[in-house]
């Protein structure tokens, strides 16, 4: 049985699973520190969701924006991520149904997300369920 919930406070398992879980989502950017994390937290538009197994550890996350343009309210998930030793078992799909509800319940009129073509495995679980693949362009400028 594994629950997913919205992170309210940095503690130090947070930061240890974080500290496991994120090379294991990209080797490209730095695992963030305990005041990236804060800063999240106190974001009125971001937040951390994870998911933890029966043992009560934290096998799972994915962050979650939730943020007001001109056309609207909405929903961005990035960096999901589940624990090489505990995949398949529907974690990556309870953590995105949660981001879901939440951002419904947040009034988002639709939640985007994207994923590397490499990713067969998310790109199934994403169209599974019911996320549709947008002819866009992606338009990226690094600042840093």
């Amino acid at each position: 049985m594994i629950s997913v919930e919205r992170v309210e406070a940095v503690n130090l398992e947070l930061m240890q699973a974080i500290q496991t879980l994120f090379p294991q989502l990209t080797k490209y950017s730095p695992v963030p520190d305990e005041l990236a994390i804060i800063e999240i937290l106190n974001s009125q538009a971001s937040s951390i969701w994870i998911a933890k197994n029966t043992k009560d550890e934290i096998v799972g996350m994915l962050s979650l924006a939730i943020y007001r343009t001109t056309t609207g309210v909405h929903a961005w998930i990035e960096d999901v991520v589940v624990d090489l030793h505990f995949r398949r078992q529907g974690i990556a799909e309870q953590l995105t149904m949660a981001a879901i509800e939440y951002s419904r319940k947040n009034s988002a009129k639709a939640i985007s997300l994207t994923s590397r073509p490499s990713r067969e495995a998310a790109n199934q679980l994403y169209q599974h369920m019911g996320f549709q693949l947008v002819e866009t362009n992606l338009y990226r400028m690094n600042l840093s």
